[in-house]
């Protein structure tokens, strides 16, 4: 049933609500909205977009993801991963498109949810996903350089190598006031954590480097310098304005924040459920990620998904049900409406400092080098993954990882397959009773040939070269107890041998038929041309048909 965890928890377990059960979710969401708090400002600024984008995005995304997800634990808002496309649609179809890509990736995602196809998202190669993230973590590091540095450039190439060349010919204009905010900031958030863990490091470095820039009359550039006054309030919904031209424009990059918010989501659903002993609903999770994604369009802020980090934030702290995400979303926005005044007073370089942060963790690097001692296809998968992500942009990253993947997984499918031709020797090897060693005889002109692997397109002419040159044969055997599947290309293949052996008065058995490929035979009707007498069970019974059908032909011939 596609009903939301919060839904199936009232319902069957009443006991988990009870007051000191809500007061541990609730304090979990309050720790947890610390967390959210500037991380959701820092990606909003990083993304390209003001402060108030990242806040509003993990109200309103995050209710709606915990008010609906599959997840008991799933704590949802703005995530690094969409940054780079962020900032493409930004820059190409400005904030109008941004809020049309995540409408139509949310209704994309609900119906991903309701076609039920949240368990085929696991299916996404690990070295594609690792490749673009790894990349994603990359880019989002190098566009913070120009905050944490201080140099104050106006503007920034888009491009990778265009960027740094930029940074190195400006070294000599680093803010040393700047850096050294940044430092501080940057060695809060690595050191904290060793000492006291029940205040987040972010938080703290956020709130002691602000005091220390305002008291202190630093000159270093903080929201407010940048982006002025920063409004207080959600704003008023409003529906994006589409046009068939635009929907056109915009299909491609909505797909990705698509998938991008399935495989994260359910990413983050699989290890928080490893963390609590349960299960979350995929498809169910899909449909709330297309709600938020959809209502986070219509307040104007960004694509949201499940954030790991801040999940497990939420299970360490004691969150069990979606009342700690619910919290959570809660919290955040009696912070926006209290202390948005204040929050403008952050320094530029501090928010540089915690996004480097989350570039460190989502880089992966351990699982990047771990991936070299992978088989060669799919050390190029990553690399090519991960440097199209840098170099060019998400949305290639992403198709041409799925295809390179999808044709190297083809190229070991059809290595691994083969068509050999058995002689009486293997099958003596399979008689447990060698008195019934008669059984196992190959007749004269009887050819027999044992196909191995998945029958696929990828196979077909390995199978097709292998057949073609079959000679003095009167009765040809296909062994299939090791096909588990087959396609449609592979029955052409198999039907071209049939016609051939019909030409040239051969007859055709097939031995140990597997229930998949038997099922595809019988759609194409190919067991009712061949009769279905030919397609037997077992070899013992092909062998022996085989054997009658020789005799016969010999005592005709006499």
């Amino acid at each position: 049933m596609l009903r939301p965890k919060l839904y199936n928890l009232i319902k069957s377990n009443p006991e988990e609500f009870k007051p000191k059960r809500l007061l541990k979710d609730i304090s979990a969401g309050l720790v947890v909205a610390f967390i959210a708090l500037p991380l959701s400002i820092a990606l909003a600024i990083a993304s390209g977009v003001t402060p108030e984008k990242g806040l509003v995005t993990a109200v309103v995304a995050g209710f709606f993801i915990s008010l609906l997800g599959g997840s008991r634990v799933q704590i949802g808002g703005p995530t690094a991963a969409f940054v780079i496309i962020v900032l493409g649609i930004i820059a190409e179809y400005g904030t109008a498109g941004l809020i049309a890509a995540t409408a139509m990736a949310g209704i994309i995602l609900i119906i991903m949810g309701l076609l039920r196809l949240g368990t085929f998202i696991k299916y996404v190669p690990y070295p594609v996903t690792t490749g673009f993230t790894s990349g994603i973590a990359v880019v989002l590091f190098s566009t913070q350089i120009n905050d944490f540095l201080g140099l104050n450039l106006a503007s920034v190439p888009s491009d990778f190598f265009a960027k740094w060349s930029v940074y190195f010919s400006n070294l000599h204009n680093v803010n040393l006031t700047t850096l050294g905010i940044g430092i501080l900031a940057l060695g809060i958030i690595v050191l904290w954590p060793k000492k006291w863990k029940a205040v987040p490091g972010t938080l703290v470095a956020l709130l002691l480097t602000t005091l220390i820039v305002k008291f202190a009359g630093l000159e270093v550039e903080t929201i407010y310098s940048r982006f002025g006054v920063i409004e207080a309030a959600l704003p008023r919904p409003q529906l994006p304005s589409l046009s068939w031209e635009m929907i056109k424009n915009l299909i491609q990059p909505a797909i990705i924040i698509a998938i991008l918010a399935a495989v994260e989501s359910l990413l983050s659903a699989v290890v928080s459920d490893g963390m609590i002993g349960k299960r979350h609903n995929s498809n169910v999770e899909l449909i709330a990620q297309g709600v938020a994604n959809t209502a986070s369009a219509l307040f104007g802020g960004l694509p949201a998904t499940g954030a790991i980090a801040r999940t497990t934030a939420n299970v360490e702290n004691g969150g069990r049900t979606p009342v700690a995400g619910i919290s959570h979303a809660i919290f955040i926005f009696i912070f926006m409406m209290l202390f948005m005044p204040y929050i403008s007073l952050v320094p530029m370089a501090t928010l540089a400092a915690i996004l480097f942060a989350v570039a460190y963790r989502m880089s992966e690097w351990r699982s990047f080098v771990t991936l070299f001692k992978a088989p060669k296809s799919d050390v190029l998968v990553l690399l090519t993954t991960f440097t199209l992500t840098v170099v060019k942009d998400l949305v290639i990253a992403i198709e041409v990882g799925m295809v390179l993947a999808a044709i190297l997984f083809m190229k070991r499918m059809s290595d691994v397959y083969n068509v050999s031709l058995m002689d009486g020797e293997d099958l003596e090897v399979e008689m447990k009773d060698k008195s019934d060693i008669d059984k196992k005889k190959i007749a004269d002109h009887v050819r027999v040939y044992e196909i191995n692997g998945p029958f696929f397109f990828g196979a077909t002419n390995t199978f097709l070269e292998t057949l073609e040159q079959i000679k003095d044969c009167k009765v040809l055997i296909l062994r299939m107890r090791a096909v588990p599947a087959m396609d449609a290309t592979a029955y052409h293949a198999l039907n071209k041998i049939y016609l051939r052996c019909k030409h040239d008065n051969i007859q055709l058995i097939l031995s140990e038929v597997q229930n998949q490929p038997y099922q595809t035979l019988k759609q194409y009707n190919f067991v009712f041309t061949l009769g279905k007498e030919f397609v037997c069970r077992t070899i013992d019974t092909a062998l022996k048909k085989a054997t009658a059908i020789i005799k016969t032909e010999e005592k005709e011939n006499k």
